[in-house]
């Protein structure tokens, strides 16, 4: 009885061990592969989370101004001087300053690229203009996406939040307790032996995983490929923005995100109305501005000009308010609203995609959002240097110290099927895993020298 009992537990022991092995070897290869990029998407990522707070204090002299007087001059005064004071510009839009002590931004294109011109709204003075490319915040926007490199590097960024996915569900698999006594919710050993960073890098991933998780997925609606497709899902499905009040405008062959200056994610693929009656006079800048205002629009709001005789003005807000999000369509000639589209109007995925967008962005609930998601990206920072300095404790001198492989292959099964799981869900990570797995198999394995150079 003993023999027969001891043969199916022995079997069970082997295929769990197995499965760690298995399950270890692919953790280690996706965070080889995803460390440096985390650790620049948390760094990025925490300070774009005190965009304002670094605008109102480190570049205080461009975004606020000391002396208010009453009454504001005219939007169409600060835009003529805005341009003046940038040779060869064009007016592209219109910021509405968000306060009585917050300056008006004008955005201006011209040789050098889009510019920001920061204009005193009191007394029409121009207090700085930068190129958007270099402005402060901008930087880190697109460092947080590579957007710097190319479409391409963009969506290696997307590839590597699902990455961060498939490192948290692994991770937590290999943080599960499984009888032991440390390294659970507490930290052993000392900064100088390995097990003190074993424990830091699985008991920090396991408390911060699912929010690790969170800001991955909330942040793969702005990547090119992901993105398009769930807003390619949303549009079909009229789940996204509400296309029905365009049903009676007519509208142009561009969509939003290639006019506004600043749009939302939602509104990204919707079509541009046109603006008719184009014998009359064009209302212009200010009564774009005050129609605008007359509406109900949020403080704060941007007004992109039209660029030909049919465009339209379009003021658009995105505030920390979800509620107070806004879009309205202006037409140029006749003053009347074309299309005006709230938060509430948004589909049930839209409204799920902003809200998600908002939180992960550190809008949604004030200062405990950011401190949260601030939180989030150190714990990232954290489990990446963590398993950094334990692989190179642990790691034999001149080899990679790849863990080692399941000793039966019974297991390779379900791998392959996690990936083609992981794969649907995330294709440009499952690319990259299949590619992974199929070198680690197909060249690693049976290649001595690279067998001992990884092993």
């Amino acid at each position: 009885m003993t023999d027969t009992t001891a043969s199916p537990r022995q079997a069970v022991s082997a295929l769990s061990v197995d499965t760690y092995r298995a399950i270890w070897r692919w953790h280690f290869y996706a965070g080889l592969i995803a460390v440096p990029f985390l650790i620049l998407l948390a760094v990025t990522g925490s300070l774009y989370l005190f965009r304002d707070e670094i605008d109102h204090t480190a570049f205080a002299g461009r975004n606020l101004v000391v002396e208010q007087a009453a009454p504001q001059l005219q939007p169409s005064a600060l835009a003529a001087n805005a341009v003046a004071a940038v040779p060869g510009a064009t007016l592209s839009a219109y910021r509405q300053p968000s306060g009585p002590s917050a300056s008006a931004r004008v955005i201006l294109d011209s040789p050098a690229g889009p510019t920001y011109a920061f204009v005193d709204p009191y007394s029409g003075a121009v207090l700085d203009t930068v190129v958007k490319k270099q402005e402060f915040n901008e930087v880190v926007r697109k460092l947080h996406s590579l957007e710097y490199f190319g479409a391409y590097a963009n969506r290696v960024i997307e590839a590597m939040a699902g990455f961060a996915i498939i490192l948290v569900v692994t991770g937590l698999y290999l943080w599960w307790p499984r009888r032991k006594g440390g390294g659970v919710v507490t930290v052993r050993g000392t900064p100088s032996q390995r097990i003190f960073w074993r424990d830091t890098h699985a008991v920090t991933g396991a408390f911060a995983g699912l929010l690790i998780a969170f800001l991955a997925l909330s942040g793969l609606p702005w990547s090119s490929f992901w993105g398009a497709k769930l807003t390619e899902l949303t549009v079909a499905t009229g789940t996204g923005y509400p296309a029905a009040l365009w049903d009676n405008v007519p509208v142009s062959g561009e969509h939003a995100d290639h006019v506004m200056e600043t749009v939302g994610w939602t509104m990204e693929a919707s079509p541009m109305p046109m603006s008719g009656a184009m014998e009359m006079a064009p209302i212009g800048l200010d009564r774009a501005v005050e129609e605008a205002k007359r509406l109900g629009i949020a403080p704060g709001f941007e007004v992109t000009v039209p660029g030909t005789a049919t465009g339209v003005y379009t003021a658009a807000v995105f505030p920390d308010d979800l509620q107070k999000a806004r879009t309205i369509h202006i037409d140029q000639y006749s003053g009347q609203p074309l299309v005006d589209i709230s938060y509430a109007d948004y589909g049930s995925v839209a409204k799920l995609t902003e809200l998600g967008i908002n939180i992960h962005m550190g809008q949604e609930f004030g200062l405990a959002n950011q401190l949260l998601m601030l939180a989030t990206c150190l714990a990232i920072i954290l489990v990446s240097v963590a398993a950094v300095v334990m692989w190179l404790k642990r790691r034999p001198s001149g080899r990679l110290g790849v863990p080692p492989y399941p000793a039966s292959r019974r297991v390779y099964g379900a791998l392959w099927a996690m990936a083609l799981v992981f794969g649907v869900l995330f294709p440009l990570s499952g690319l990259l895993i299949v590619a992974m797995l199929a070198v680690d198999l197909l060249l690693v394995r049976n290649v001595p020298p690279l067998r001992r150079a990884f092993g």
